[in-house]
């Protein structure tokens, strides 16, 4: 397998590290990578989801304003 300099540098350095092989840190790397270990969560899955409850289609501007509140109120130093 061919890697580029700078990444057969750093899977050297990890197989020293932990005294095993390059071959091991290589194996255990791409079983980590294509097996999966449970579910996958997808990262955008609720990335827009209100924490109060609230539907944000509803109550956009309402919540907009309070955010916005909040943050002028941390950048002032006023956090209450």
């Amino acid at each position: 397998m061919k890697l580029p300099d700078d990444l057969d540098a750093l899977l050297r350095d990890e197989a020293r590290r932990r005294g095993v092989s390059m071959s091991d840190v290589t194996r255990e790397a791409i079983e980590a990578y294509l097996i999966p270990r449970g579910p996958r969560r997808l990262s955008f899955v609720g990335a827009g989801a209100s924490t109060d409850g609230r539907s944000i289609a509803e109550h956009f501007d309402e919540i907009y304003a309070e955010a916005m509140e909040e943050r002028f109120r941390r950048k002032m130093g006023r956090d209450s």
